[in-house]
């Protein structure tokens, strides 16, 4: 059976699932998302993505045209309707079809599209023996000019950093800010561990409000491992006993190298182990 995509309320197989040319998110990158994955069949910390897509929605005055609890039951039945058990859901909302010109008032109605999908980002490799990444001289955009903490449809500033890492030869790149702080990965949290705290910047310094990222400072806590929101050099990146990255996608994957230097004992450190630990054993709670 062919995928089956969810567009303002009806399905279309995968290749006819398309969007007019005058859609302001094709167009102008006009336009808010969320990557959500699915354990067995439920979805994970739902209610927190769908709050930061209507904060991202409304910061950028973009009304969308269903309920939080209207869209649930759509990813739900989405997912149903692929018979999937394990997956990854893009839920994306644009200004909608318009004319050419930046005004968003010739968008009459947002569009909502649902995708269900499996996802890898990186090789099993790499989360058992860690992964190498650069710092970009890309910098994360000010958040004068588009708050990080915004997820948008432009991710130019994040593709640019990660064509660098490519270019590199490593799959990711830590980002920083205007003032040459760590803000975060093009696609990931960051955290790094030093004398056995757990350290990760504050949004403040450019970070997106992951909901992983939430989920591994709440395991912290009930852990037992101190934690804090810091801002971070690359002085601290270079000294640091661990490292590891956090997101919908990738999970938690730990960092072995960065910038060509060997992060502690160049294995993924016994914190970073605990925390894997506890997050499969968080995600197989939700399965249960």
């Amino acid at each position: 059976m062919s995928l089956q995509v969810w567009i303002d309320g009806q399905y279309f197989n995968k290749e006819d699932a398309k969007i007019s040319v005058f859609d302001h998110g094709l167009l102008y990158g006009d336009g808010v998302f969320e990557g959500i994955r699915v354990y067995s069949g439920k979805i994970f910390e739902c209610k927190a993505h769908l709050q930061r897509l209507y904060d991202s929605a409304k910061a950028i005055r973009l009304t969308i045209p269903y309920t939080p609890d209207e869209l649930e039951k759509a990813i739900q039945e989405t997912i149903r309707i692929n018979r999937f058990e394990d997956c990854y859901i893009r839920l994306v909302v644009t200004r909608g079809t318009g004319t050419l010109g930046l005004d968003p008032n010739r968008c009459p109605r947002a569009s909502v599209i649902i995708i269900a999908d499996s996802i890898r980002l990186y090789p099993q490799e790499m989360y058992e023996k860690g992964m190498s990444v650069i710092t970009s001289s890309v910098m994360r955009n000010h958040p004068n000019a588009l708050s990080p903490r915004i997820k948008s449809l432009n991710y130019l500033n994040n593709i640019l950093a990660k064509i660098e890492a490519i270019d590199a030869g490593v799959p990711e790149a830590i980002m920083l800010n205007p003032e040459g702080y760590v803000a975060e990965c093009t696609s990931d949290n960051i955290f790094i561990i030093r004398r056995g705290v757990v350290y990760t910047p504050p949004v403040s310094d450019g970070a997106l409000e992951g909901v992983t990222r939430s989920v591994i400072m709440n395991l912290c806590q009930s852990s037992f491992i101190p934690i804090q929101e810091k801002r971070i050099e690359r002085h601290d990146l270079y000294i640091a006993d661990e490292c590891f990255l956090t997101g919908t996608a990738a999970e938690v994957i730990p960092v072995t190298r960065i910038d060509g230097r060997q992060v502690g004992s160049g294995k993924p450190g016994p914190i970073t182990q605990k925390l894997l630990e506890a997050f499969h054993k968080f995600v197989r709670l939700i399965e249960n």
